[in-house]
């Protein structure tokens, strides 16, 4: 009967372990997910001024908005 309370006590241990080490990769999976998600919106904002920036910086917009601004 002594051996049966020590094995459910090393089980009980082994389980509330492995449960506090689940609970912690799912927190930590859960942070480098949000962190992921921060820098691919940095990504997206970046390439949207980049393109913009690509835009302006074509020869035939340049012109085109000079030539704009002269009919007016």
């Amino acid at each position: 009967m002594d051996d049966l309370r020590v094995l459910v006590t090393l089980l009980s241990i082994a389980v509330t372990l492995l449960s506090v080490v689940i609970v912690a990769l799912l927190v930590a999976v859960t942070i480098v997910l949000l962190k992921v998600n921060h820098i691919a919106k940095n990504i997206d904002a970046v390439t949207t001024n980049v393109a913009s920036a690509t835009e302006w910086l074509s020869p035939v917009k340049v012109a085109t908005t000079i030539a704009n601004a002269f009919r007016k």
